[in-house]
């Protein structure tokens, strides 16, 4: 059980994390009598830490967190969300909606958002395995796989690297819905109590504003774990995954949250 003496918050070592919660790890901002135990995890290693609640507040994919939404409880702020962001669809050889549906398909987990709305998209194809995301690309070289969903900083490169676009997910899911994309969020254990996970919100929201106004004072933290080290795709990456619903998600993210929920229900994907 959580106290208020201790707090355990995980999240990815991905540029957009690292960035929003740097003001946090490197003990600048903090909340008065508690201690924020940080922990550093592959997203799909967090849902899955999520499953049996191991953390008290932690990144998460909204495909995992519509599945723990009775432990945990959604954060207004932390959230990577918005337009022109989604996950992509490579292939190396080009590949039609048709041709999908007997393709080997490699994704970067199995409660990732990628997953998801990868099988609204794709819902009859069923040879599908899974990943850490920055195996994808080397899985589809290796010959292993046909085509695979691509996120993080791999979106900014794959053309470099001699892949072909299949189908831009966000893109699909902007023109389907025209709303933003839900990617990644920012949840508490209910325990916590509301008090608490307002008072987080808060700390998270001040870390990112403050990241935004320094943003060179976070760099070398973010070069420790980014597995792409060029400053022009961290900074990308970046720019394209925290923005407005990161500091607050409003009414149009809840909504495009609540969207996601009901398609993934009409799918029968989650019940």
């Amino acid at each position: 059980m959580p106290t208020a003496e201790s707090i355990r918050l995980g999240y990815s070592p991905c540029p957009n994390d690292t960035f929003i919660f740097y003001g946090i790890a490197a003990g600048g901002l903090q909340l008065p009598g508690v201690r924020i135990e940080v922990e550093l995890h592959d997203v799909e290693t967090l849902n899955r830490m999520a499953m049996t609640a191991r953390l008290d507040v932690t990144k998460l994919s909204f495909h995992a967190w519509l599945l723990v939404r009775e432990r945990y409880r959604l954060l207004d702020s932390g959230a990577a969300l918005g337009y022109g962001c989604g996950p992509i669809l490579v292939s190396k050889e080009p590949l039609t909606r048709s041709e999908v549906a007997a393709a080997r398909v490699v994704l970067p987990g199995e409660w990732t958002t990628a997953h998801l709305l990868f099988r609204l998209w794709a819902p009859e194809t069923a040879k599908r395995y899974f990943v850490t995301y920055d195996r994808i690309l080397s899985e589809i070289s290796a010959g292993k796989a046909d085509c695979g969903v691509i996120i993080h900083e791999n979106r900014f490169t794959y053309t470099q690297a001699g892949f072909h676009t299949v189908v831009d997910l966000g893109a699909w899911w902007e023109e389907e819905t025209g709303l933003p994309i839900p990617l990644g969020c920012i949840a508490a254990r209910a325990e916590l109590g509301e008090g608490q996970m307002r008072d987080i919100e808060g700390l998270i929201r001040r870390s990112i504003r403050q990241a935004q106004e320094n943003p060179e004072q976070t760099f070398p933290y973010i070069r420790r774990y980014a597995r792409e080290m060029s400053d022009d795709v961290l900074r990308r990456h970046i720019h394209t995954f925290v923005n407005s619903y990161s500091l607050d998600l409003g009414e149009t993210g809840k909504r495009a949250v609540a969207e996601l929920d009901q398609r993934a229900r009409a799918a029968g994907i989650i019940s």
